[in-house]
């Protein structure tokens, strides 16, 4: 019997054919390959929702900031939720609670969404005469851990 062959050496025709397709030890590389870019995407997509949840929580904690600080700037300059209670001048603009759990900072307040608390310090005559500078901390749990978002405000004795 005589076989047929084309310009590339196949088989056409009657005769003993040569087979192709795939052998099995290709098909489990390409599967652990394929497996492999699957694993790396499950895990882009685990970092992406944990980003998005810190994400929420920083968004959530500036809008309870914002709330409280435009309740603040709407107070008259003498209020006395603008007054520096612990008289500590600037240095302690950052003060939140201490180790035991009390709070520390000037003023305190429930956030607008449960969970977050807003406590604002005030420092007066800072940096300049007439000013009072507010730092508005803002805390709340995110997966057992304490996270805080801090923002300056200025408001000035306006006669």
């Amino acid at each position: 019997m005589v076989a047929i062959t084309t310009s590339k050496g196949r088989n056409v025709g009657p005769g003993p054919r040569r087979e192709e397709g795939f052998t099995l030890l290709e098909v489990i590389i390409a599967l652990a390959i394929l497996a492999f870019g699957l694993l790396a995407i499950a895990s882009m997509q685990a970092t992406a929702i944990k980003g998005n949840s810190q994400a929420m929580g920083l968004t959530e904690g500036a809008a309870c900031a914002q709330d409280r600080m435009e309740k603040l700037m709407s107070l008259a300059y003498t209020h006395a939720d603008l007054n520096d209670t612990n008289n500590d001048g600037t240095a302690g603009l950052d003060l939140t609670v201490n180790g035991s759990g009390t709070v520390t900072a000037d003023h305190s307040a429930p956030g607008a969404i449960s969970d977050y608390t807003v406590y604002w310090n005030v420092a007066v005559n800072y940096p300049v005469n007439n000013v009072k500078t507010i730092r508005m901390i803002v805390r709340w749990t995110d997966r057992g851990s304490w996270k805080s978002a801090s923002f300056d405000f200025m408001k000035a004795d306006t006669i």
